[in-house]
């Protein structure tokens, strides 16, 4: 997420009333979750397992729950709460908002689009030519659908990410601030669920299609060409690459990449990142022709017992 404008670290020091490291005119110009930052990007890290990854990523102010040495270049806020005061910040800059009567006079919908009875469209959309949205579908704010894209009934845009943080009371939610693009051409079913972005873009890329009952976790990066068959679930932060193929009930988890022009077979589960052109099966997954013989080594496995017995 952007800011409106840039804000010097003292500024916002004083406003989550906590101390900080660094130069106060060092210069703060968005917020993001550590799989999505960039330079001039405000981060939080609150485990000792995590701050070499946030003070050495691409984040340039970080608030931390530890006094360390600062980075050149770097800011860093002290929080004793840094999950707190990242979300203290993006409902500053985010507001949490209510629309209750399906106003959507602040989208911008193209006239060629079609857009059946009962869809719900929310604040800021952008909806580009030829778009075609079937009933009971749910577009949240700020998703953008190019041209020609196709959206399958009951299917939900830009709902909330799956984020939490345990505390001794229960689970708390990271307030989702970000957003969905759908590029041009893009075919999503029936009963789909594409999260936004916690503070970042969830990216459908140009071309790709998706099956029904199909889940896409936050801030996920789709690339163009790909096919999606029906029941995959993918986690947040993942990175498919361009003409990936996942077939039915492939399960991929977060932070990992998918190479261009991979093949997945169906009821896979992917929990490490994967070489393109490459076609996998099996949980955890691997080279079908290896996983292939692994299978056919285990159905002589009881003949094997038989003659040690």
């Amino acid at each position: 997420m952007k800011l409106p404008r840039p804000y010097r670290l003292a500024e916002v020091a004083e406003f989550l009333n906590c101390n900080y490291l660094g130069d106060p005119n060092h210069l703060i110009t968005g917020i993001n979750e550590i799989h999505m930052v960039e330079n001039g990007d405000l981060v939080f890290v609150d485990h000792p397992k995590y701050y070499d990854k946030a003070l050495n990523s691409a984040a340039t102010t970080i608030i931390i729950d530890k006094e360390v040495s600062c980075p050149d270049g770097k800011g860093l806020l002290i929080s004793a709460t840094p999950f707190d005061d990242f979300n203290k910040l993006t409902l500053h800059f985010s507001p949490l908002k209510h629309v209750l009567d399906g106003d959507d006079s602040a989208a911008q919908i193209d006239s060629s689009a079609i857009i059946y009875p009962n869809v719900h469209v929310g604040q800021n959309v952008v909806i580009g030519r030829n778009v075609v949205i079937y009933s009971g579908t749910f577009i949240a704010d700020r998703t953008v659908i190019e041209d020609n894209a196709i959206i399958g009934p009951n299917t939900v845009i830009g709902f909330n990410a799956f984020y939490y943080k345990k505390k001794a009371d229960g689970y708390h939610r990271m307030h989702t601030c970000g957003a969905v693009h759908i590029e041009q051409n893009v075919e999503i079913g029936a009963l789909c669920t594409i999260d936004a972005g916690v503070t970042g873009v969830t990216k459908i890329g140009k071309g790709t299609k998706i099956d029904n009952q199909v889940h896409i976790g936050h801030d996920t990066q789709i690339g163009e060409d790909c096919l999606l068959a029906a029941n995959v679930g993918i986690a947040g932060c993942a990175k498919i690459q361009n003409r990936v193929i996942l077939w039915g009930q492939v399960g991929v988890a977060s932070d990992l990449t998918i190479g261009e022009g991979a093949v997945i077979l169906a009821q896979s589960g992917v929990s490490k990142d994967l070489e393109g052109n490459k076609t996998y099966f099996g949980s955890p997954c691997g080279e079908v022709r290896e996983k292939f013989r692994e299978l056919a080594s285990l159905r002589k496995l009881p003949q094997l017992i038989d003659k040690i017995k």
